[in-house]
């Protein structure tokens, strides 16, 4: 893990601990608190160099885009506002600094056919070998999870045994983003999946003592970057791998393994509509079942109406492109 190696870095230190113990995940933050500190160095500035002018260089000259400069901005905001609390500083020199228009991000859309054939292809990776079965085979769950329950991807990977209840067809999700617990009902054919791993899971390993509902090694759960690893080649066997793309004001995301929980929500959507139901009445439950803090930020999957949509947004914007 990098460390801080400018005048400032025993506070910013300090400041990562302060909020980690209320709280937080800090990964982000100390991703952006980095870059400001690269910068610091890169200016050779001095504590009587952060200036609003200095910030207004910074942001002019990192590299990133928009959104991505938006929150080093915000994230060394915050730690300032530490700083004039702990009593360092008197003012914040960001307090006025405006933030950059962000382009508009579409979220990348799996139609349920897509889905299906993800599934299907991670399935099929699944090796025979007593070795590398259960580990496969919990790839495997971990993915369906994503895609029929619309869970981020932390979410899978910290459930525990205790979490998954098969009388009520439920699963507990204990704070995860914004802190918050919920209890959400699954499929029964994910109910039906969850009881054929673990009872795969007892024969292989009858003296199993691993907590977390997906094994993988040594009493841990399955990690992020091995899921997305497998996910992307999956994406590339399937021929489903595209290209992450900035066309003007717009960017088209690349898919990963969030795209599933993008795909839930947007197709839930699209089946409601089909219903000829509403699908505003619908956000607020949709809203809770998937976690989100308000169900204002559930709403802007009516944006992206289904993957079809999607893809024809994409298509006449490279023709715009082409155009030009």
């Amino acid at each position: 893990m990098k460390s801080f190696k400018s005048f400032l870095a025993p506070q910013l230190k300090e400041f990562l601990v302060y909020r980690e113990n209320l709280g937080y995940a800090m990964r982000a933050y100390r991703f952006y608190l980095l870059m400001f500190d690269n910068y610091i160095i890169d200016a050779e500035a001095n504590i009587n160099s952060l200036t609003p002018e200095f910030f207004l260089s910074m942001r002019a000259n990192l590299k990133m885009e928009p959104r991505s400069v938006n929150r080093v901005i915000s994230t060394v905001r915050m730690f300032f506002r530490y700083l004039i609390r702990c009593g360092h500083y008197t003012e914040n020199p960001l307090q006025d600094i405006p933030l950059l228009k962000e382009n508009t991000i579409v979220p990348f859309v799996f139609s349920p056919e897509q889905v299906n054939q993800i599934l299907d292809a991670f399935s099929k990776k699944i090796r025979k070998s007593k070795r590398y079965f259960l580990w496969d085979l919990s790839l495997y769950m971990c993915v369906l999870l994503l895609a029929r329950c619309g869970l981020r991807i932390s979410e899978p990977l910290k459930l525990l045994h205790r979490h998954y209840r098969k009388d009520d067809a439920t699963i507990y999700i204990e704070k995860t983003k914004f802190k918050k617990d919920r209890l959400i009902p699954i499929p029964k054919s994910v109910v039906t999946e969850i009881e054929n791993y673990l009872s795969v899971r007892k024969k292989l390993l009858p003296f199993d003592q691993n907590p977390y509902l997906l094994a993988s090694k040594a009493q841990r759960p399955l990690k992020d970057n091995q899921v997305r690893r497998v996910f992307q080649q999956v994406l590339k066997d399937t021929g489903l791998y595209q290209p992450r793309r900035i066309l003007g004001s717009v960017n088209f995301s690349q898919p990963t393994p969030h795209s599933l929980r993008h795909s839930f929500a947007v197709n839930t959507l699209v089946n409601i509509n089909k219903r000829k139901e509403s699908t505003q009445h619908a956000l607020p439950v949709l809203a809770a079942y998937m976690g989100h803090s308000e169900y204002k930020h559930t709403s802007v999957y009516l944006k992206v109406a289904d993957a079809i949509s999607r893809k024809r947004l994409v298509d006449f914007a490279l023709w715009q492109k082409g155009k030009e």
